[in-house]
């Protein structure tokens, strides 16, 4: 008897703690502190670590001699003073590359690889969301492994668990993974569902253009697992207009980021980091 109370006490303590951690908002700093320094750049991952950031993100590409390199774009284009894809170049050809500014400048920055970010933020309470990750999963594991920082990335797709499962098998239950899913599609509440009988994803990314989808409204079926509700406030398209740009420039937080708040999110992915931390830690729901 007395065994089963202290269970039942441990279990409802525990049910506490995870309460009181859903109750706190993460933010994750898109391209990281993209506005001050070159997006996707060792310095922009720096700048927001430093201002407090719960997670940065960032998107992987491979140069034609396998190095994982961090760049969002399908080339080199817009963001260096180069032109062509990543795979058009070995590493010492692309290292050779200035990132530009937000003014289209070139600045002395260059092309990160992953080893280096994760070298940059070992140890550090940040974790780091690797977008566009999905066809490097082995190369990636291989890295986070040689650097001891596996525990600190975040691996995701927009995939069921079918696909998943059949492509990586054998890094399903050794990775911090979180499935993205497309709320206007009529099977997302199924793929949330699979994915919470297999296995505990650390979140679940929701993007939407419309606001009207169920699973807004009510989705403590996935936070009571204790897996997190990941909205993003970056562009209109991905939160059916309650973006970052509504918060700041016209100083509406009502129908931005506490509508996306109310809706359950316990993560949100920002453009502005550093004024979504201001604004979270008033409401006190960041450290």
């Amino acid at each position: 008897m007395r065994t089963k109370i202290l269970m039942t006490t441990l279990l409802l303590q525990a049910a506490a703690l995870v309460a009181i951690a859903q109750n706190k908002v993460m933010v994750a700093a898109h391209r990281g502190d993209w506005r001050n320094a070159p997006e996707n750049s060792l310095r922009a991952f720096g700048n927001a670590a430093a201002m407090g950031v719960d997670v940065i993100e960032l998107d992987l590409a491979r140069t034609s001699d396998g190095v994982i390199v961090i760049m969002h774009d399908q080339t080199i284009d817009r963001t260096t003073n180069g032109k062509g894809k990543p795979s058009d170049f070995t590493f010492e050809e692309i290292r050779k590359f200035g990132l530009k500014n937000g003014l289209g400048r070139v600045t002395g920055n260059h092309i990160p690889t992953l080893k280096d970010v994760m070298l940059a933020v070992k140890g550090k309470k940040v974790m780091v969301n690797l977008d566009k990750s999905y066809p490097y999963y082995n190369e990636a594991y291989a890295i986070l492994t040689e650097t001891g920082t596996l525990k600190q990335a975040l691996f995701k797709a927009e995939v069921t668990y079918a696909e998943l499962k059949e492509k990586y098998p054998d890094l399903i239950g050794n990775i911090t993974y979180m499935p993205i899913v497309n709320l206007d599609k009529p099977e997302a509440r199924k793929i949330i569902v699979d994915y919470l009988a297999n296995m505990r994803p650390y979140a679940f990314e929701m993007n939407f253009k419309q606001d009207t989808s169920s699973i807004l409204k009510d989705n403590k079926f996935i936070t009571r697992t204790g897996t997190k509700v990941w909205l993003n406030s970056l562009w209109a398209s991905l939160n059916a207009g309650h973006e970052d740009d509504l918060a700041v420039e016209q100083n509406n937080k009502k129908d931005s980021w506490d509508w996306l708040i109310a809706h359950g999110a316990t993560v949100l992915q920002t453009d502005r980091p550093k004024e979504l931390l201001q604004y979270l830690r008033t409401q006190k729901l960041h450290q």
